[in-house]
């Protein structure tokens, strides 16, 4: 597969970053608090794809960046305004902790995408969406990206929040089709294709690893 060259130029390794959204266990391994999303990432395939893109991100010289939501064990800093909230919160007073507990196995990112000591987390206590009141925008600046590429979940709130939150901010947004899932899977399909296809570049997995492989003559 030869790559385009407008693609090239845009995942460029000097000004991109891949965010990946949510790819922890508490989310969507086994110990996810809503299991249907778990079930969708798992029968889409996307856990083994998003670790082909990090380890291909890693090995181009592109900072890979994870946001990730946590939760103290006393909620303390949320505000349950939303169902998504409620169904974490409900967990933790059914439970005696979170599914996402700080310091837990839940808030973990999932082993598929592996740990690199160059990579950076950013965790947000509240809220939806990678970029509000979180430190993702300054640090991105910090680095020199202009590019930012999401994989992972879901393309119901999050991957949308983060296109948007990216698009708004100036940044040019890349969303990796076969790295992306949510519910239920044809409703997903829609959203990228009339919803995100709208504010960033949809690409494939092998499109892009292709992109930062050495040009041919």
């Amino acid at each position: 597969m030869r790559a385009d060259g407008r693609l090239r130029a845009l995942v460029d390794p000097v000004h991109t970053a891949v965010l990946t959204m949510e790819l922890q266990k508490g989310v969507v391994g086994d110990d996810a608090f809503m299991p249907t999303l778990a079930v969708a990432v798992r029968e889409a395939g996307i856990l083994p794809v998003a670790g082909r893109v990090c380890a291909s991100a890693r090995a181009a010289g592109v900072r890979v960046v994870h946001g990730t939501a946590v939760s103290r064990s006393d909620g303390a800093g949320e505000a349950v305004n939303c169902r998504i909230l409620a169904i974490s919160a409900k967990s933790r007073r059914e439970t005696g902790s979170s599914p996402i507990g700080i310091g837990t196995r839940g808030a973990e990112l999932v082993d598929e995408i592996g740990v690199d000591e160059n990579d950076i987390e950013v965790p947000r206590l509240h809220g939806m969406t990678p970029f509000t009141s979180t430190a993702l925008d300054q640090i991105l600046r910090n680095l020199g990206i202009t590019t930012v590429i999401i994989i992972g979940v879901s393309l119901n709130v999050g991957v949308i929040g983060a296109a948007l939150g990216a698009v708004d901010r100036g940044y040019q947004v890349v969303v990796v089709r076969d790295a992306v899932a949510g519910v239920p899977a044809s409703y997903a399909t829609d959203v990228l294709d009339n919803s995100i296809a709208m504010v960033a570049t949809i690409v494939t997995a092998d499109e892009l690893v292709t992109a930062w492989q050495p040009a041919e003559d």
